[in-house]
């Protein structure tokens, strides 16, 4: 298969959709971050039905806990979705929505031949190396939450780039010879069908399929807060609502994700 130059289109993507539930597509060549846009949006009460707003190039592209997620232009996908749920109770209910988004990722790449795996929360991991990362903001009002789901995939990683994040990362060339039209259109109806199943019935269903995909099963893991280390123990998975089982030497633990960090632990 050759190398696909096709631009991203909204036109296009709508066109490769395989269901008629409305989701308004925007592309726009370059932003600071389709995140930061959406949940302004949002706070203004501008959103109606879901929105897709996918850059060729995000200036400002963030991750969690405040870090930057580094892209080059035609080389990834960074986009955001944002997804209206019904009821005030988001933060708390909306706990395992980011292994779910995983979930429904990875299943989708698996399909087209890139298998991967998943780490504890928000991870995408090919060969053990970071092919995708995963943020969630969420806005409450009106009886309602709003979700912005962000997601940036590498599709190539320059050498120059892969310096300038300073660690290794995966990448999946085969994704970037396909049209990337098509590609997001996929990735669309898999994270929209995700979503129905998820408000209906929370992270339950997607628990034995995450666990299916753990990266780092029975490996030896830190949780680490802001450079601190709060528990050591052997990854079990996950539990129905999203919260990392830990085995420490003082019995099973569950974590939370909020803003820490797992880290493979050599002790």
């Amino acid at each position: 298969m050759a190398e696909h130059s096709a631009s991203l289109s909204a036109a296009a993507i709508a066109a490769h959709r395989s269901t008629p539930e409305r989701i308004d597509i925007e592309v726009v060549a370059e932003t600071g971050s389709t995140n930061a846009d959406l949940m302004a949006r949002g706070a203004a009460g501008t959103i109606g039905a879901p929105v897709l707003r996918i850059a060729e190039h995000q200036s400002a592209g963030r991750g969690r806990a405040g870090r930057s997620w580094l892209s080059a232009a035609g080389d990834s996908l960074t986009f955001s979705l944002a997804w209206r749920f019904a009821g005030a109770d988001g933060p708390q209910r909306l706990s395992g929505l980011p292994l779910a988004v995983g979930v429904a990722l990875a299943e989708a790449l698996a399909g087209q031949g890139v298998p991967v795996q998943l780490k504890w929360p928000n991870d995408l991991l090919r060969n053990g190396a970071k092919l995708a990362g995963i943020l969630i903001e969420t806005q409450t009002s009106a009886g309602a939450t709003l979700a912005v789901i962000g997601v940036g995939l590498n599709l190539r990683m320059p050498d120059a780039l892969e310096q300038q994040i300073g660690r290794q990362v995966a990448a999946a060339p085969w994704l970037a010879r396909m049209d990337r039209n098509a590609l997001v259109a996929l990735l669309l109806e898999a994270l929209a069908a995700t979503l129905a199943q998820f408000e209906r019935h929370g992270f339950a269903p997607f628990a034995a399929r995450w666990n299916g995909l753990h990266a780092w099963a029975g490996e030896k893991v830190a949780i680490i807060d802001h450079g601190v280390t709060l528990q050591q123990g052997r990854a079990a998975g996950v539990d129905d609502s999203g919260r990392l089982l830990l085995d420490t030497d003082t019995g099973r633990v569950a974590i939370a994700a909020g803003d820490v960090s797992l880290r493979l632990d050599a002790i």
